[in-house]
């Protein structure tokens, strides 16, 4: 089952344990620079609002009644990240994919769990999803560009703009080895919570195409970790799914009738308020390795130059001052939020 509360995906599987919940929400942060650098984790700025679909089926297009599920609105090439957050310990694995593509293996989208590659990450070892999985250690940022523009990864990966938006599917662990693990260790935190309040801007209303996808933008350093759990610990008999679609920005006004979210900070900004930047660390080799796929995916500000565009405005390189590092397996009071 999944529900919508205070703007996140719940997904919640009561007939196969009481505890068997996770949330999922959308956090806008800032769009860290595409350019040679690799960069920490920025903070969260907030929650993106959703909508459920269906509750404007006279305004949104066709194909997304057809899908169902939700949306949320994103400025163009405005960038996001995934929180993976829950009430207990209880694991879950959850594919992302953007555009039907995974953002772990940059295969098509398909049901199911695979581990040659591994195709999902494990929740809670794996707090936050930034973007695509590019190397090891290595994910380039999910940034919002409209589809067609010949920017998201969909597109360079199967030449067709179709579906854009954001797919993410959960499977719990099976009951017996949750009770035979985790019933009696103590909770990790789940909820590394964020808070920031930006800049007011100028809101404005536009028509003509709706859908966005998620390009590939600056390198990050985050680790997609590997599966620790038994491949047959999961109960692949039980799932939820659920089709994230991005709304342009701009018009999510004329679509709910809603104030649309206020224009994303600069890196400029960002660094006057001193918003720090998070550093979560591990020790031992337990990355996945990357995907030849994404590795080869070209990035938004490489595929501009090359159609003679700009499509990110202010990509000037940023120096990181304030790292706040956080150690793998948070506990309570660790968080990454930004504030000022």
């Amino acid at each position: 089952m999944i529900e919508l509360k205070r703007n996140e995906l719940v997904f919640s599987f009561p007939e196969v344990h009481e505890e068997a919940n996770m949330h999922v929400h959308f956090q806008r942060t800032l769009r860290i620079p595409d350019d040679d650098g690799t960069y920490p984790l920025p903070a969260g700025l907030g929650k993106f609002p959703v909508r459920h679909v269906d509750d404007y089926s006279d305004d949104v297009p066709d194909d997304w009644m057809q899908h169902g599920g939700v949306m949320l609105p994103m400025y163009q090439s405005e960038a996001l990240w995934l929180n993976f957050s829950g009430s207990g310990q209880y694991p879950f694995a959850l594919k992302v994919a953007a555009g039907k593509i995974d953002a772990v293996t940059g295969h098509s989208w398909s049901n199911g769990l695979n581990r040659g590659p591994q195709d999902y990450v494990v929740v809670p070892e794996q707090p936050w999803l930034d973007g695509y999985c590019v190397k090891k250690g290595i994910i380039r940022q999910f940034v919002a560009m409209p589809l067609g523009s010949g920017y998201s990864v969909e597109e360079q990966v199967t030449g067709e703009a179709e579906f854009g938006g954001i797919q993410v599917i959960a499977y719990p662990m099976r009951r017996e080895i949750y009770e035979e693990r985790f019933r009696h260790q103590p909770d990790m935190i789940m909820s590394p919570g964020t808070l920031f309040g930006a800049p007011a801007a100028v809101q404005s209303r536009v028509t003509g195409e709706f859908s966005m996808g998620l390009g590939a933008g600056g390198c990050m350093k985050q680790q997609i970790y590997n599966d620790p759990y038994d491949f047959s610990d999961w109960d692949v008999e039980h799932s939820s799914r659920c089709f994230v679609h991005i709304a342009n920005s701009l018009a999510w006004r004329a679509i709910t009738g809603d104030t649309p979210p206020t224009t994303p900070l600069t890196a400029r900004e960002y660094k006057k308020h001193g918003i720090p930047w998070f550093d979560y660390y591990s020790e031992g080799d337990t990355a996945v390795p990357g995907s030849g796929v994404l590795g080869k995916i070209k990035s938004i500000a490489r595929r501009g130059k090359e159609k003679g565009d700009v499509p990110l405005p202010e990509n000037e390189p940023i120096q990181p001052k304030r790292v706040v590092k956080l150690r793998r397996n948070l506990r309570r009071g660790q968080v990454r939020e930004g504030s000022f």
